[in-house]
């Protein structure tokens, strides 16, 4: 496989070394998203830590959005109970330093491009770098659009993950594959984000189909919520990216305080992990 990317920017970066030890140990990659601030950012900072413990090997942390596009009544349940429970980009990056500052796992914001753009991209990106985020990633942005936040994601050596989905047509999931940096994000299914029993068809096709269309690892989400799971997309994918179920979780624990959400969560996480063998 040709290098489709120069050796500078996030080909070098900490998702690279991340994917590469991984390798190495002929592991797969688990990836659990989290909602930053729900129930409230310290509780996010013990979930993150107990993540890295669980053996996660990055994390993807939500931010709140009043208008999430992909996701299903789990995730955006959890954005309104950050919000409400005063979330602001300030607390969040504050947040974001400490936990960069704790886990050697990276961690990317999974934040809506009208955010970026409502803060502007350059502010935003030097924010993250400073943060010690790995990289961002932007489900609504359009390839078309994305030259700007791609070219700064590059100068601070930030990935930009991109998304494919099932309803991309083959050339543009092609470009997109090419251009995503960090890792690849395969959405599995069409429709919004939540827990699903199990691989959709045409999945193992189109993931290997991917692969030889990139140079970043091909990640699978959407639906991911057991270990059963986790092995079945091992086996074809670098690794599986669990939300909703994970979310979900954190909701149900939430009244057990910041410790006892982080030991529910690291027991559900550590068994996913060791499935991604």
């Amino acid at each position: 496989m040709t290098s489709h990317h120069d050796s500078k920017g996030p080909s070098s970066g900490p998702l690279a070394k991340t994917f590469a030890a991984l390798a190495k140990d002929g592991r797969k990659a688990l990836a659990p998203f989290v909602t930053a601030g729900d129930p409230d950012l310290d509780t996010t900072l013990a979930v993150l830590e107990a993540l890295d413990r669980a053996g996660a090997a990055v994390c993807e942390l939500g931010v709140p959005y009043s208008d999430p596009i992909a996701d299903g009544p789990v995730i955006q349940d959890s954005y309104t109970r950050a919000l409400a429970a005063g979330f602001t980009l300030e607390k969040f990056f504050e947040m974001v330093r400490k936990a960069t500052g704790r886990v050697k796992m990276p961690i990317l914001a999974m934040v809506s491009y009208s955010i970026i753009y409502r803060r502007g991209i350059d502010r935003f990106v030097d924010d993250a770098a400073a943060a010690g985020l790995a990289g961002l990633v932007v489900p609504d942005l359009p390839l078309e659009e994305s030259d700007v936040l791609d070219a700064t994601c590059k100068g601070a050596n930030l990935a930009l993950v991109r998304l494919v989905t099932p309803t991309t047509p083959p050339e543009r999931a092609a470009e997109i594959a090419r251009r995503s940096t960090g890792f690849l994000y395969c959405v599995s299914v069409a429709g919004v984000t939540g827990a699903r029993t199990d691989l959709p068809e045409g999945l193992v096709e189109r993931v290997k189909w991917l692969q030889t269309k990139t140079d970043v690892p091909v990640l699978v989400g959407f639906g991911v919520s057991t270990p059963e799971q986790v092995k079945l997309l091992s086996g074809v994918a670098d690794g599986a990216i669990v939300g909703s179920a994970l979310v979900r979780r954190v909701g149900e624990l939430a009244a057990e305080g910041p410790e006892g959400v982080a030991k529910g969560v690291e027991s559900y996480i550590a068994d996913l992990v060791n499935a991604a063998r």
